[in-house]
């Protein structure tokens, strides 16, 4: 809580105030017990009803001021940690949107949501508890100790024998429980991922009729987390019987002797039903004492999860500033991306995923990438608009290593169409203003028409105003698709990646787009990820990926006479392209054999 504890500046006066009142409450219950004494040893004993009057009138307005002070506190306690919560946040939220995809691949977000909406709330409601109950219930229990003595010393002697002993035992279970709670959070984290991963894929997991099998995995880790808290639960549990009994045995303890010190004459029957008032309000008050250290454990446990994401550093700094006479000099240069010698593997990888990849992109080309699963395609893309830095080697735009321009200038230069289409819940025209906040409706509908997403937006009734749902769920792969591509367009990038982000679309508008692309005014320069060879078959360069390597790069006819792999990709997808001497050794001797009208292997003629 200590390094969280920054965010609370803004309600100081809120975080002195709730536990004043608190206070001042608590006086006023340690005061009752005196005036009840007083009704017993002077109102009932002397039959003096007026006394017995006043002083109930007196208790009456105790509890009014008691109430009060309670309902001013709760208020300020409540602004104080709701307001606390809110500010943590946001800055965990600022702090995530800051990180890099390296630290983002190995937090998860799985655990990045819990922490967020999970631990946020328990740490919420564990400041809050803190301001009401942390300084008045041990201010009561003192003070009921200290009121105890101003009675009766012998008895007194009781409370002092009972508080450090209930101490003892809520401080042990405390300095168990804490590390548990963690590991609680911790699986919580593992049924978050488990529901994320079926409710995300529940239509993938249908199609293979794999519901049982998820649902026993689910209850499985459901199960754990069940037992996990029921442990952690049953050790927490311990503190109200361990408390009950000890008060109680105490509370004997002190009626017989206060019953022995009335008959010696040396206190009131009124003071030993204060006494006994005291350690009832002692009983209430540890039992509340209990169930907030159990709360604070568990906001302590998750304020340190909390803290665990803010003290992530991200591994990349961008310059503030760039020099801008070096940058008009740079932006003069004819090449728009150049890679020297990269290479670069994944936080926690076995194996480098890109290994010495050179190539150079002038600008206004067309880049077209293509190799088999997990060649690398996207991790070598990835690293043009700095999503990851490379280990080793550079990556250059406009001449420049990309690690010398500030954020923005790359956001702003470099538009990123990626695998998946992703879509936010709004109208059509507030997903297409990210490329360009300023963006007049001409400019969308122009980008849209580049991106044949033009009869999309024209067939909806709102048009432009057409409200989508979470990701967009209320339209098809192929439209999803057409409108990421369109909101990359709509700022004009001098750098436009498009990530496989037309493998929804048929043949027909996949070409149209691509023509609509290049006829498009400026130097842009295209880097189209495809698994279609016909998607980038008139590329101005190609570049084939095989096991994070270059295994190719050149135009289509220089890679169909020189690379092995772009010709297998190529003619896997036109086998009737394939001319005879291509074919497989073994496919190759038997065509021969049967043109010169021998036997296969091993037959008669």
């Amino acid at each position: 809580m200590k390094k969280l504890a920054v965010y609370l500046k803004d309600y100081r006066k809120e975080s002195i105030l709730a536990p004043v009142f608190k206070m001042l409450e608590a006086f006023f219950d340690l005061l009752v017990p005196l005036v009840v004494a007083g009704i017993i040893d002077i109102g009932i004993a002397g039959k003096n009803k007026s006394y017995i009057f006043s002083h109930v009138g007196l208790m009456l307005l105790l509890a009014v001021v008691g109430m009060t002070s309670s309902i001013t506190a709760q208020y300020f306690a409540a602004k104080a940690s709701a307001g606390f919560a809110t500010k943590i946040r946001q800055v965990m939220f600022d702090h995530v949107q800051r990180m890099s995809y390296t630290e983002l691949d190995k937090m998860g977000t799985n655990t990045l949501i819990t922490r967020m909406t999970s631990d946020i709330n328990q740490v919420q409601n564990g400041y809050n508890m803190t301001l009401r109950l942390l300084l008045r219930s041990p201010f009561i229990v003192f003070g009921a100790m200290i009121m105890a003595f101003l009675i009766d010393v012998r008895c007194a002697l009781i409370f002092a024998v009972a508080i450090p002993i209930l101490s003892l035992v809520v401080y042990g279970i405390m300095l168990i429980s804490i590390p548990l709670y963690k590991k609680v959070q911790a699986s919580l984290d593992k049924v978050l991922g488990i529901t994320r991963e079926n409710l995300t894929g529940v239509r993938v997991i249908r199609a293979f009729c794999k519901e049982q099998e998820e649902i026993n995995e689910f209850d499985e880790k459901n199960k754990q987390l069940t037992r996990m808290n029921e442990f952690v639960g049953g050790i927490s549990a311990l503190m109200n019987p361990v408390t009950y009994v000890l008060i109680n045995l105490a509370t004997i303890v002190l009626i017989q002797t206060g019953a022995v010190r009335v008959n010696l004459g040396r206190i009131q029957q009124g003071d030993v039903v204060a006494l006994y008032n005291y350690m009832a309000q002692m009983i209430v008050e540890l039992i509340k004492l209990a169930s907030l250290i159990i709360t604070i454990n568990k906001s302590i446990a998750c304020a340190e999860r909390v803290e665990s994401v803010l003290e992530i550093k991200s591994g990349m700094t961008y310059p503030k500033e760039m020099d801008m006479g070096q940058k008009l000099l740079k932006e003069e240069e004819d090449e728009a991306v150049r890679f020297r010698h990269v290479t670069f593997s994944y936080e926690g990888a076995g194996a480098p995923s890109l290994m010495d990849i050179s190539f150079g992109a002038k600008k206004g080309q067309t880049v077209g990438i293509i190799g088999g699963t997990g060649s690398g395609k996207t991790s070598l893309i990835s690293l043009i608009p700095r999503f990851y830095d490379v280990d080793e080697g550079c990556v250059e735009v406009n001449g420049r290593d990309v690690r010398e321009y500030p954020a923005k200038w790359l956001t702003d230069r470099i538009g990123v169409v990626p695998q998946k289409a992703m879509l936010f819940s709004g109208s059509i025209r507030d997903n297409l203003k990210w490329g360009k906040e300023q963006a007049e409706d001409t400019e969308l509908m122009e980008a849209a028409t580049i991106a044949q997403a033009k009869e999309v937006i024209l067939g909806k009734p709102e048009k432009l105003d057409f409200m989508l749902e979470q990701n967009g769920r209320n339209l098809s792969g192929g439209q999803r698709q057409r409108l990421t591509i369109a909101r990359a367009l709509v700022k004009r990038p001098d750098i436009l990646i498009l990530d496989d982000s037309a493998s929804a679309l048929d043949f027909t508008t996949d070409a149209a787009l691509r023509k609509a692309i290049q006829g498009m005014r400026g130097k842009m320069t295209v880097f189209l990820i495809s698994q279609r060879a016909s998607s980038i078959r008139y590329a101005d360069i190609i570049l084939v990926m095989e096991d994070g390597q270059l295994a190719g790069q050149g135009t289509h006819e220089e890679l169909m006479r020189s690379c092995r792999t772009y010709q297998e990709i190529y003619y896997s997808q036109y086998p009737d392209e394939r001319p005879p001497e291509t074919d497989r050794p073994e496919e190759g001797k038997a065509r021969q054999r049967e043109a010169n009208g021998m036997p296969e292997k091993g037959g008669q003629v």
